[in-house]
């Protein structure tokens, strides 16, 4: 009799997710995580206000047309806190008791690796606007490409290559020095992929220090990097700690120019840092000023509704959801398979951050990055870097 209970409960369970899924004739549900709280909430504010932008959007042109159908977007929105934990809850609950078609988000790769894991362990697209570290997209036994699973970012190999040969060649740096998070997964393997290159092209890197999430006090790792006197330090960490960790080097007479990443991409930086940063350059996803009508368009229209510039989190959450939109245009149905087949065969998609391409068999795209440098407390286009 227990069985018999527990086989009805397990049945009554299912019928209800599928019904979930479909949701109502004339919607498609789609799930966001963001960093709305913890550690870098301006990344969960913009990924959020591109969010809404993007739905509006759809929704005010009429929504989706699928297989001769019109459908309006429905967008459910939680907050990972920052927290990796709470990220994986977070995907586990827009699945199972939202039944969305596809999530958006999280953003950091400490937060999407968790939910990547979620997401493909229960076949629902995940596709992530700004996580760079490989293993997002990565099966964590085989180490094959996952299959539900997209971004709409670069990934830190091809980051790292860009900032090291920009040292090496632009800046003619021949030897660096890396201060980085050793328990964040993004920071930690862009520092790595970053050494690898530099030394493979040439240049030395004389110090390699490290340091743990929420620490304050970087003058020990700061000393050991001043005594080896490197050309240039690389700071492949948050907006909300380079600031520190740049006012502490200049404090200990450091006075070598600093280079990041993207995770540099938030004005909050320049709030923070002031002076203190002026004619640094960090890599990143694109440029506000670019002269691309798509980027124009969606500019414009961000600081219209937001009364701020867009950031790279910001342009590519707009881009994740203008491949979902172009994904479901051409899938035959509303559902969860359907879309993770048409995502996969999006051959090319222009978006605000550029030209992307995904391979057969990888959710990685080919896309390019550029360089900017902070001038007079603005971000600046510097160059262009290729694939």
């Amino acid at each position: 009799m227990k069985k018999i209970f527990l086989l009805v409960v397990v049945a009554f369970s299912l019928w209800i997710a599928a019904g979930c899924q479909k949701g109502s004739d004339s919607s498609v549900k789609v799930g966001l995580i963001a960093e709305l709280t913890g550690d870098i909430p301006a990344v969960g504010a913009s990924c959020r206000n591109a969010a809404e932008m993007a739905v509006k959007e759809i929704n005010d042109a009429g929504g989706i047309e699928i297989a001769g159908r019109k459908y309006t977007m429905e967008l459910f929105i939680e907050d990972s806190a920052g927290k990796p934990d709470q990220a994986a809850s977070s995907a586990q609950k827009l699945i199972t008791q939202k039944g969305v078609v596809a999530i958006v988000g999280p953003n950091a790769s400490s937060n999407a690796i968790p939910a990547s894991e979620i997401s493909e362990s229960a076949k629902v697209v995940l596709i992530t606007p700004w996580s760079t570290n490989p293993r997002t997209t990565l099966d964590a036994r085989s180490g094959v490409p996952k299959k539900y699973v997209f971004r709409a970012a670069f990934i830190d190999p091809f980051q790292g290559q860009v900032v090291a040969k920009f040292v090496k060649n632009t800046l003619k740096a021949h030897k660096a020095a890396v201060l980085y998070d050793v328990a964040s997964d993004y920071n930690k393997g862009i520092a790595e992929f970053f050494r690898k290159t530099f030394e493979e092209i040439g240049g030395q890197v004389v110090a390699f220090e490290s340091y743990t999430t929420n620490d304050k006090d970087f003058s020990a790792q700061l000393t050991k990097i001043k005594s080896a006197s490197p050309d240039v330090i690389f700071l492949p960490n948050y907006y909300n700690e380079v600031p520190l960790q740049v006012q502490q080097a200049h404090r200990l007479g450091i006075k070598v120019p600093f280079v990041g990443s993207d995770s540099w991409g938030s004005q909050d930086l320049v709030k923070l840092c002031g002076r203190d940063c002026e004619g640094y350059y960090f890599s990143t996803h694109y440029s506000a000023e670019s002269a691309s009508p798509a980027a124009k368009k969606f500019i414009g229209a961000y600081t219209a509704a937001y009364g701020k510039t867009p950031d790279d989190v910001a342009a590519l959450t707009y881009d994740s959801f203008g491949l979902l939109r172009q994904a479901l245009t051409s899938s035959p149905k509303p559902d969860r398979q359907a879309l993770r087949d048409s995502l996969a065969r999006v051959q090319g998609y222009g978006g605000v951050t550029g030209n992307m391409q995904f391979r057969e068999g990888s959710g990685d795209p080919v896309k390019s990055a550029v360089i900017l440098q902070i001038r007079d407390g603005k971000f600046v286009w510097y160059a262009d870097a290729q694939p």
